[in-house]
């Protein structure tokens, strides 16, 4: 017959190292669900979001709760699309955006676990899950991640992708659908788009605000003599050098066939004469002939003025256009 000893009955029950288990396991679950909350939480953010700039700044604003940062930055070197979300302000923001450009755009830059750069830790991460070039950058001033929120973000990279994948299916197709196939030029959806808000601001700040409407002289003899390939690659040459004669803030769009159009911002009849004479002679010195005929370019110019419809610049556009070809073609005429 076994004592008391022998059969256990005479000992105590291993409460405390049970309590510290039942404790541990409790504290893990509960971490478990609050990242999981976190995660759908995330989720819920990212939904409906299609563009890039919008889901960068969700996701930072959603990690900030979390993981303190100053910077987010994201970049797909095969879309050629970077963004950089900053929550910081003067000097700072500057600094943290340009060491961020620079960084993004050294497509070799490893996982990085806080390395100091121009006072900030940085972060890194490669997205193997999006065509195997999507970097995302976390800058932090103070200190380092710990390894815990370095989890968090893990988790959450694996949630980022696909709604980035979309983003950026999304705006390559918004892209494709406002530029012209042929010559890559702005079409007339953007002109659309864009034509009242310049006015409006030209008629709010006093700026001026000159439109040049430009259609190619003997283009249908090239069609005629050299084929419409032949159309094609001249279209996308004079594309290519109307482009490279203008500013940023300007908008140049292809309105159909031969016909482009131009609007200066900040530029008056005067100037925009100045810069339409250069593109006269951009395209002349292409040389391209047909026959007897050379390659030209026709420019009807008119500034805008108070009282001054859209419709009606247009039309007053087109009328001066209408008189430099009647005068010779490869000219410009102004109002």
């Amino acid at each position: 017959m076994l004592n008391k000893t022998e059969s256990g009955l005479g000992q105590d029950p291993p409460v405390n190292g049970s309590l510290d288990k039942l404790l541990s396991e409790l504290a893990h679950y509960r971490s478990q669900t609050e990242r999981l909350q976190r995660v759908n939480e995330l989720h819920d953010r990212l939904a409906g979001i299609v563009d890039l700039s919008t889901m960068i700044e969700a996701y930072s604003v959603w990690l900030a709760q979390y993981v303190p940062h100053k910077l987010i930055g994201y970049n797909n070197t095969s879309r050629q699309r970077m963004m950089v979300f900053c929550s910081g302000h003067g000097p700072e923001r500057k600094q943290a955006v340009s060491l961020a450009q620079r960084l993004l755009k050294e497509i070799r830059l490893e996982v990085s676990g806080g390395r100091r750069e121009e006072g900030f830790y940085v972060y890194s991460w490669q997205f193997e899950s999006v065509e195997n070039c999507g970097l995302l950058l976390l800058l932090r001033k103070r200190e380092r991640i710990p390894d815990n929120e370095i989890g968090l973000v893990n988790d959450s990279l694996s949630i980022l992708a696909e709604p980035l994948r979309r983003a950026l299916e999304y705006e390559e197709l918004f892209e494709q659908a406002r530029k012209d196939s042929l010559t890559g030029l702005a079409n007339r959806r953007v002109y659309r788009e864009r034509i009242d808000s310049l006015i409006e601001g030209a008629r709010r700040h006093g700026r001026p605000l000159t439109l040049a409407l430009l259609d190619l002289d003997h283009f249908k003899a090239v069609n005629d003599t050299m084929g419409h390939q032949v159309g094609d690659k001249v279209l996308q040459k004079v594309a290519k050098i109307l482009a490279a004669e203008i500013r940023s803030s300007d908008l140049l769009v292809r309105m159909g066939g031969d016909e482009f159009l131009l609007v200066l911002t900040d530029t008056d009849k005067d100037e925009g004469m100045h810069l339409v004479n250069r593109l006269c002679n951009a395209v002349a010195a292409l040389n391209v002939r047909a026959g007897e005929k050379t390659l030209g370019v026709s420019v009807g110019l008119v500034q805008w003025r108070p009282g001054l419809t859209r419709a009606k610049w247009l039309e007053e556009a087109d009328d001066l256009l209408y008189r430099a070809k009647s005068a010779g073609r490869s000219r410009a005429i102004a109002q």
